[in-house]
């Protein structure tokens, strides 16, 4: 199409260059019958794409954009820190300031250790809690994405469930022979592995809410009963914020459903948008870390300034009073208009939301767990989308992601969204 004619040159190009033309499988959007655009600038919640076509956008960067795009504080510090260097190798001041916030806002944490990804987050606290407890096996649920290091790729979800893969060739069975992947929400059969195999468990991961199968609640008696069983085996519970962290509430998911997990993760929001990845918790554990410890974990960028600074930025206005509570205004009344849209159109269809995170479910029954978000019309969900995206609004490509609400979005980018769905569904039920 002519619209999109910049773009569809541009894909063209990287295909010759980057496998499958993208550098996150995902964006391919191969799952909802399209191809992607190139964006050329963003701006609050508003992308313009290389052809000038502009969105509304519910993707922010996978999450992190909770102020929305190229927030003024956010920029100023990057550029207020651009003249003394992008990357060091070496300590800065500003690694300490942001290591400071995360701790006061989180209250399981008693050190931090700055990386770049959450990847390297999640990969990291595996490898502390292995070394901590002296054993191999890890527990995950399924569903629950932890980025794709080698010993969580089981049973994923995110780009995993999007493009069918079951787990991923290259990563050998003797390295996923230690993971154990259960159902997500699941308290008996939790409970009952925990009770015949809780001894040999370094870890128990767990994303406390799923944001990687669609966006799926935890039942907080879930949440709790993971504590309980790990205090009694032994085993150290590690909570995936990577998502939620800062997204739900400025303490995290650990902060709504009051579970103090021993580890955690967190993502690229605690860096403003930029690459980073956080994990920290108990200070015994976190001690393993060399060079305290023995378990060694490295990064050169690490704590980079450009990061730092643009973190520190980041909590500063989320953690201003109102913030939280204007936010959830914002998605509550996004989740309430895509309800009223899904009743009035007869089509078959869930809404979850945990604060400013939500997902649309094309299936008739609640979804609590990842065999219940597969039985999804994805074919609905597909053609949901492609109504969406023409009509200027910019949503994960995949039945299996999160729509992400940011402070930038304002009535009137909630208004044009819910009429634009309850127009995409009115014909979907006609169809």
């Amino acid at each position: 199409m002519e619209k999109y004619k910049k773009s569809q040159d541009l894909f063209e190009q990287a295909k010759r260059l980057i496998p499958g033309g993208v550098n996150s499988p995902v964006r391919a959007c191969r799952s909802v019958g399209t191809e992607p655009v190139f964006i050329e600038q963003a701006k609050g919640a508003t992308l313009v794409d290389a052809d000038g076509n502009q969105y509304i956008d519910y993707v922010g960067s996978w999450g992190p954009m909770i102020l929305g795009h190229a927030h003024p504080a956010v920029i100023e510090a990057i550029q207020s820190v651009l003249h003394r260097g992008t990357s060091f190798g070496a300590p800065v001041d500003l690694e300490i300031q942001l290591a400071e916030m995360i701790i006061e806002a989180v209250p399981s944490l008693d050190m931090v250790r700055m990386v770049n990804s959450g990847t390297e987050a999640t990969m990291s606290a595996i490898r502390v809690s292995r070394a901590y407890t002296g054993r191999h096996r890890i527990v995950k649920f399924d569903g629950c994405y932890h980025g794709h290091a080698d010993t969580l790729l089981v049973a994923a979800g995110s780009g995993v469930a999007t493009l069918g893969i079951p787990g991923s060739p290259g990563v050998p069975e003797d390295i996923i022979k230690h993971t154990l992947s259960l159902p997500y929400n699941d308290i008996e059969t939790f409970a009952s592995v925990m009770q015949e195999q809780g001894d040999e468990v370094a870890a128990v991961i767990v994303e406390p809410v799923a944001g990687n199968m669609g966006l799926v609640p935890p039942d907080p008696e879930f949440l709790r009963e993971l504590r309980r069983q790990t205090e009694k085996t032994g085993s150290v519970l590690i909570f995936d914020e990577v998502m939620s962290g800062f997204r739900v509430a400025y303490g995290g998911a650990q902060a709504l459903y009051g579970v103090e997990p021993d580890l955690s993760a967190f993502g690229k929001i605690v860096g403003g948008g930029l690459p980073v990845g956080v994990y920290g918790g108990k200070k015994d554990i976190m001690a393993q870390t060399a060079p305290e410890g023995p378990v060694y974990q490295a990064g050169t960028l690490a704590g980079n300034p450009l990061a730092m600074a643009a973190g520190i930025a980041a909590l500063t206005e989320i953690r201003r009073p109102g913030f939280y509570e204007r936010l959830e205004e914002t998605a509550a009344r996004l989740e309430s208009g895509l309800l009223n849209a899904v009743r009035n159109s007869g089509v078959e269809a869930v809404v979850n939301r945990v604060g400013s995170m939500l997902g649309l479910f094309f299936t008739k029954d609640p979804v609590r767990n990842f065999d219940e978000a597969k039985k999804s019309n994805l074919d609905m969900f597909s053609a949901y989308y492609r109504r969406m995206f023409e009509s200027g609004i910019y949503l994960p490509p995949s039945q299996f992601e999160v729509v992400f609400v940011s402070a930038a979005h304002v009535d009137a980018d909630i208004d044009k969204t819910i009429s634009t769905a309850q127009a995409a569904l009115r014909e979907l039920g006609q169809a």
